[in-house]
């Protein structure tokens, strides 16, 4: 058989996946915190029909010859660029303006997000759309948070209320983590991270502003970096790139068939 067929079902795999991907992107355009995705190829096996030589006195030298045998799939990235912030005036809509992730807790497990539209339970935590609490150091406002008046959180994740007696307090500090390898974060759904191998762990924790952790901002949201003229574009050339992987089986069956036919 011809290795071009092969060749061009590899190229037709890969070019499906990209599209998956730009898909993905395309779909989360408007989701807080999201991160794109972008698909790296790199070339197959080549398969050796004479080695290289050197010069000798007589002769000079030749290079290799060698047939590529098509393309496979190098990576998925997850482009961790920071996306727009949209400003919406509520207190509890925080997002980081830098490096680094808000920390998120079930109780057993913790996770990490970019996605920072939060709301207060009826027991006064700090939570994710999931319910999902968000890590602090210090007690939060609790109980105290049905008395809470003109909730306030500063750059450096300080949370700030009046009580009933007018008293300024201050419920803790927000904490957020700064990762060595952020790209290698495993995206779980959600708008939630987790760590991995690949990431480092999560000891660069603190309040924001510090150590190279970014600062908050109060009454904005990030957005998708998601953009959708790059994506139309990079749509383009997927689907061009499958249109002629196809264009290739399509020559080698005939070639094929040319074949078949010399034996009539």
């Amino acid at each position: 058989m011809l290795r071009s067929m092969y060749s061009g079902i590899s190229g037709m795999k890969n070019f499906q996946t990209k599209l998956d991907v730009i898909g993905n992107n395309i779909s989360n355009v408007n989701t807080y915190g999201f991160k794109k995705g972008r698909t790296v190829f790199k070339d197959m096996v080549s398969q050796s029909i004479a080695g290289a030589s050197g010069a000798n006195a007589g002769k000079g030298g030749t290079n290799p010859k060698q047939v590529g045998l098509g393309a496979q799939l190098s990576a998925i990235d997850t482009i961790q660029t920071q996306g727009s912030l949209q400003t919406t005036g509520r207190s509890l809509d925080l997002s980081i303006s830098g490096d680094g992730f808000f920390q998120l807790t079930d109780g057993t497990n913790t996770y990490y997000s970019r996605a920072g539209n939060f709301y207060l339970d009826s027991e006064g935590t700090l939570v994710n759309s999931d319910g999902l609490a968000v890590v602090l150091e210090g007690e939060g406002l609790g109980e105290n948070a049905k008395d809470a008046k003109s909730i306030s959180i500063g750059a450096d994740g300080n949370i700030n209320y009046v009580n009933a007696d007018g008293e300024l307090v201050s419920a803790g500090v927000i904490q957020i983590t700064k990762f060595s390898n952020p790209d290698g974060l495993e995206k779980v759904g959600a708008n939630l991270f987790s760590e991995t191998t690949n990431s480092g762990d999560a000891e660069n924790i603190g309040a924001p502003g510090e150590e190279g952790r970014g600062s908050l901002v109060a009454g904005a949201l990030e957005m998708s970096n998601v953009d959708l003229s790059e994506e139309f574009s990079e749509m383009i050339v997927a689907q061009r790139g499958f249109q002629a992987n196809t264009r290739i089986i399509t020559t080698s069956d005939e070639i094929l068939q040319e074949l078949m036919s010399m034996k009539r």
